[in-house]
C-alpha cells in the first residue's frame, strides 16, 4: 500500500498518470507534473552534494513559493527530516529552534543566512546548479522513517516537535480526500502560509494526489483574495479565522463572496457561532471548521449541516479517527460530562523529538492528549470547553472558561469574550473576563446576565472591556498578554 512508501513516490507516479497537468501554477508560471517530478529528483541530487542523507534534520527557510513546495518534496525523498522554520522569524528565533533540532543544514533565502549554521541559498546559483544536474536521485525507503518536524508550542521557550513519518503523513492525505472531499481534479489556492501545519499538509497533499496548487502567498488585501479564487477558478481554499474575519468586513454583492469554491476551510481556532453563520452566508455556504493539533492531524469536522445546538461544537471525529473523554486517570467520562480530550488515528505522531519528558505527558498508551477539555454529547459530536491548563480553580471547584465564554458571547452586545483565572488570596483564583462590547455596555448588566445563565461560583468577579483581544496569526487568543493585565484580586 501506499502508506508504506516514501511520499515523494507519488510525483513519479503523478508524472505518468496526470503528466501534463498542472501541478503548481505561481504568477504566470505553470510547472506540470511531467515536468515537476525530474525538479524534485534534481533538488534532491543538489542537496545530496551538500551532505543531505537518510535521517539528515534540513531546516526549511522560505516565503510560500514553488521552491518551498519541491524542496520539501526533495528532503523527502532523501529519507531526510523536514524541519519549517518561519522566515518571517527574528534571528534569535530561527537559531533558538535550529539548534534544539540539530539542524545538519538549513535552505532558505540569502538574508535568513545564520552564521552558526550550514547553509544554503536559493538564489540564482542555486538555480543554475539544480538545472545542471541530471533527474537520477535514487529514493529512499518511506513508511515509517520520519519526514517532518513541525513545531507546536511557537517558539519561545523549548519547542516541541511532533516528530511525522511517511505513513503517518500519508494517512493525513488520506482523511483529507475521505472527511473533506479533496480530489485530483482540485485548484487549492494556497493563501495561508506553507510554514503552518495545515497549509503543508493541504499543499502537499495536493502534489500527492494530482491535483493543481496555486500559490498566493500573503500579505494581500481581501478584495485581492477574492479575485483570485475567480481568476485561477479555485475549487479549495483554507483560511485562518483573523482574515475570514477581514473578508466579512468587505460589501457582499448579489451572491457570496466566493461562491465559486467547492469548500472553504479554517482551522487553527473556532469561530464564534454567530461567526460562522456569517461566513457561511457571506462567503461561502461550503464552510468547514477544522479541529486539530499540529501533533495529531485533524480531530473532528463542523460540516455546513452541523446547525443548531451542533453548531456551537467542534463537529464529528473525522475518518480513522477515535475520540474520547477520560478522567485524569484515563477512564472514559459518560456522555455529556466534561474531561479530558484523547484521541488516535494512524495520522496522529506518537512522540517529540528530544523530549522525552513532553511525550510522557502528551502521548499515553497509543492515545494523544493535546490538553484540551471537552465532552461528547449523545449524537457523537464533540464539544470544546477549554484548555486544561487554563482550568479556573476557585475554592477548589473546576470553572471551565469556555462555558463562561459561550454565555458572554450569547449576550447580544458582546463582540468577543475570554475568561481567564485571577489569582486571589482567599480562594486561590477568580473569574476575570475580558470583553470586545457595543459602546455604552454596562459591567454590571453582563454581571446580571452571568447570573442568570450561570452557576453563582462560576459568575465573574471582573469584567474588563477591550477594544481587541490579543490574537496569533492563526486567531488564537494570546491569553498570557491578557494574564499581564491582572493583578492579584484581593
Amino acid at each position: 500500500m501506499f502508506e508504506n512508501k516514501n511520499i515523494a513516490l507519488a510525483l513519479e507516479e503523478n508524472a505518468i498518470r496526470r503528466g501534463p497537468h498542472p501541478a503548481i501554477i505561481e504568477g504566470a508560471k505553470t510547472i506540470t507534473y511531467q515536468e515537476l517530478d525530474p525538479m524534485v529528483r534534481r533538488v534532491a541530487g543538489h542537496l545530496a552534494d551538500q551532505g543531505v542523507g537518510e535521517g539528515s534534520i534540513i531546516g526549511v527557510c522560505l516565503p510560500d513559493c514553488a521552491d518551498h513546495l519541491m524542496i520539501n518534496y526533495a528532503v523527502a525523498r532523501l529519507g531526510a527530516v523536514i524541519l519549517p522554520l518561519d522566515w518571517r522569524w527574528t534571528e534569535v528565533e530561527k537559531t533558538n529552534v535550529a539548534a534544539f533540532f540539530k539542524v545538519s543544514l538549513i535552505v532558505g533565502l540569502p538574508e535568513s543566512e545564520l552564521a552558526a549554521f550550514s547553509f544554503i541559498s536559493v538564489d540564482e546559483a542555486w538555480h543554475e546548479a539544480v538545472g545542471a544536474r541530471a533527474p537520477d536521485t535514487a529514493c529512499a525507503s518511506g513508511g515509517d522513517r520520519p519526514v517532518v518536524l513541525s513545531l507546536s508550542s511557537g517558539t519561545t521557550g523549548r519547542p516541541k516537535g511532533p516528530m511525522m513519518t511517511h505513513a503517518q503523513f500519508t494517512a493525513r492525505f488520506v482523511m483529507q480526500w475521505v472527511t473533506l472531499g479533496f480530489n485530483q481534479h482540485d485548484r487549492y489556492l494556497s493563501a495561508t502560509p506553507i510554514y503552518f501545519g495545515g497549509g503543508r499538509s493541504f499543499t502537499m497533499g495536493c502534489l500527492f494526489s494530482g491535483s493543481t496548487v496555486i500559490m498566493f502567498p500573503p500579505p494581500y488585501e481581501p478584495e485581492e483574495l477574492i479575485a483570485a479564487v475567480v481568476k485561477y477558478e479555485a475549487t479549495t481554499l483554507l483560511l485562518v479565522p483573523t482574515l475570514l474575519r477581514r473578508l466579512l468586513e468587505v460589501p457582499k454583492g448579489n451572491r457570496p463572496l466566493l461562491a465559486g469554491l467547492n469548500r472553504l476551510l479554517s482551522t487553527g481556532a473556532i469561530l464564534h457561532v454567530d461567526e460562522r453563520a456569517a461566513v457561511m452566508s457571506h462567503l461561502n455556504p461550503n464552510f468547514i471548521n477544522y479541529y486539530g493539533s499540529t501533533e495529531g492531524g485533524g480531530t473532528s469536522v463542523l460540516l455546513p449541516k452541523h446547525t443548531g445546538q451542533a453548531a456551537s461544537s467542534v463537529g464529528e471525529p473525522i475518518y480513522q479517527t477515535q475520540v474520547q473523554i477520560v478522567d485524569d486517570a484515563g477512564q472514559e467520562m459518560p456522555v455529556g460530562e466534561a474531561g479530558l480530550i484523547r484521541y488516535r488515528s494512524p495520522g496522529v505522531s506518537d512522540r517529540f523529538y528530544n523530549d522525552p519528558e513532553a511525550s510522557r505527558e502528551a502521548f499515553r498508551d497509543g492515545w494523544f492528549y493535546p490538553g484540551d477539555i471537552g465532552k461528547i454529547d449523545a449524537a457523537g459530536l464533540l464539544y470544546l470547553v477549554g484548555r486544561a491548563k487554563d482550568v479556573i480553580i476557585r475554592n477548589g471547584v473546576n470553572i471551565y472558561p469556555g462555558e463562561i465564554e459561550q454565555v458572554l458571547l450569547n449576550h447580544a452586545a458582546v463582540q468577543d469574550a475570554v475568561a481567564i483565572a485571577w489569582p486571589h488570596a482567599g480562594r486561590g483564583e477568580d473569574v476575570a473576563v475580558f470583553v470586545v462590547a457595543n459602546d455604552g455596555t454596562q459591567e454590571e448588566d453582563l454581571r446580571d446576565y452571568c447570573r442568570e445563565n450561570l452557576a453563582s461560583y462560576k459568575v465573574p468577579s471582573g469584567i474588563f472591556f477591550i477594544n481587541e483581544l490579543p490574537k496569533t496569526a492563526l486567531g488564537k487568543i494570546v491569553k498570557a498578554d491578557l494574564v499581564a493585565r491582572l493583578g492579584s484580586n484581593k
